[in-house]
């Protein structure tokens, strides 16, 4: 059984990737706090890679800016690649399948030159899930 269920802060903002083949996917962190306090009585948190493909990674894009808290179901996945100095890196992250909106921040969009930001808000209900596919009545955005 490999399944994941996790409540968390996105760390920053995501960017959508569009890849050759026409499949759309996107890749955040999200920052899990702890339920104690360490020994200087501070609450550390947890830092975990998430990726998602398809409509529901255009979707987190749209609607979940940094800061939001989020609920991310799925299943981890393992895999290493070589880095240009030939060392190879092992990365552990979450493929997710279902994500979940609890408090929505609203997203920062940088123009070209990085300087200027607008702020985009979205209205989106309490609770609702980012479909996966197009549901009877919902349109995908």
């Amino acid at each position: 059984m490999n399944q994941v269920a996790l409540v968390g802060r996105i760390t920053k903002d995501s960017d959508l990737r569009r890849l050759a083949e026409g499949r759309m996917a996107t890749s955040f962190t999200i920052a899990i706090n702890r339920k104690f306090k360490n020994a200087n009585g501070q609450v550390e948190a947890d830092f975990v890679s998430c990726v998602v493909w398809g409509k529901l990674a255009a979707n987190v894009v749209k609607y979940c800016g940094k800061g939001s808290l989020i609920g991310v179901g799925g299943r981890l996945q393992s895999r290493s690649y070589d880095r240009d100095d030939g060392k190879r890196v092992y990365l552990t992250e979450v493929v997710a399948d279902e994500v979940r909106f609890i408090a929505l921040k609203n997203r920062e969009e940088h123009t070209q030159k990085g300087t200027q930001r607008a702020t985009t808000q979205n209205n989106v209900p309490q609770g609702f899930v980012l479909p996966t596919e197009e549901v009877e009545g919902l349109p995908i955005v």
